[in-house]
């Protein structure tokens, strides 16, 4: 679309004395945004604003939307936290504070991918203005967050010696290291994300997105989602599993959008049903 434009966005974040970074793109950017709907696209651990899908995505999307970096992950500032999901919370709130007061925006959407997934679910389930979105899509969610004690053998020597594991990783091209510390995976362990159960809105349809073969986030845990939603009216949900990719479709961004844009022109036009849709399979849903 030829008058798209993308604003680059810096948000206040006084829990940490901080300034989060995003990228505000809007389809047409010459008219009024109050009362105008919104989605928020969510990146996961060790990601950014631009990794993976989520730029493409933003620049197909038929509604405007902001992605952003989380508090201490690329060019956002403050401290980065492996079991910090509460900070992610507060940085959502801030940055849809921000839009609500500067541009008087509704946040219609969330997409998460990972991490970002169980953030947005957490502020979808406690805020008010989560109870007036009207779409979630759920990429390589986590459910069972004590399972990431499956993968202790790889921080085990390095607490036992040093106190911490330092995961070394390259983001936006650039070497980053940060410490993991043993509380880290407990704080991690025990973020509650049942709460889906019992306060997710009933009115919200949802997109469950899983790579069949994902190293990180067990498949079964989008099973999970796929009950804890299916049983919601009027919202539905549907599941979408991906053959042969990983957590994060490495080499098929591209399919991911498709899919979500897919299941967006069904949600749009009421047409949604609850179940297992296009497992894998390519063509439409």
């Amino acid at each position: 679309m030829a008058d798209r434009m993308s604003t680059k966005l810096y948000i206040s974040q006084p829990a940490d004395n901080c300034t989060l970074v995003g990228v505000l793109e809007q389809l047409e950017p010459n008219k009024p945004t109050y009362g105008r709907k919104i989605a928020l696209i969510l990146h996961g651990t060790m990601g950014h604003k631009d990794y993976l899908f989520q730029k493409r995505l933003a620049a197909r999307l038929p509604l405007d939307s902001v992605r952003f970096d989380f508090r201490g992950s690329h060019e956002s500032g403050g401290q980065w936290r492996y079991g910090g999901f509460a900070e992610d919370v507060q940085d959502l709130v801030i940055v849809v504070a921000f839009l609500r007061k500067n541009y008087g925006y509704e946040i219609d959407m969330i997409v998460g991918h990972s991490r970002g997934s169980v953030v947005g679910m957490h502020w979808l389930c406690t805020s008010e203005e989560g109870k007036r979105v009207t779409a979630m899509v759920n990429v390589s969610g986590r459910y069972r967050m004590h399972r990431i004690y499956d993968r202790m053998d790889t921080y085990k020597e390095a607490f036992d010696t040093t106190g911490y594991y330092e995961w070394k990783v390259t983001v936006a091209r650039q070497p980053v290291i940060e410490r993991v510390y043993p509380k880290d995976l407990e704080e991690f362990a025990s973020w509650d994300t049942s709460v889906v159960w019992d306060n997710f809105p009933s009115t919200i349809n949802v997109l469950t997105i899983h790579g069949l073969v994902d190293e990180v986030v067990p498949v079964y845990d989008a099973l999970i989602y796929a009950r804890a939603f299916g049983s919601r009216t009027p919202g539905t949900h549907v599941l979408h599993l991906m053959e042969d990719a990983g957590h994060n479709f490495a080499g098929r961004q591209d399919e991911v959008v498709d899919v979500i844009l897919e299941w967006l022109e069904g949600h749009h036009s009421g047409a949604l049903v609850t179940g297992v849709l296009r497992t894998g399979v390519r063509g439409r849903l």
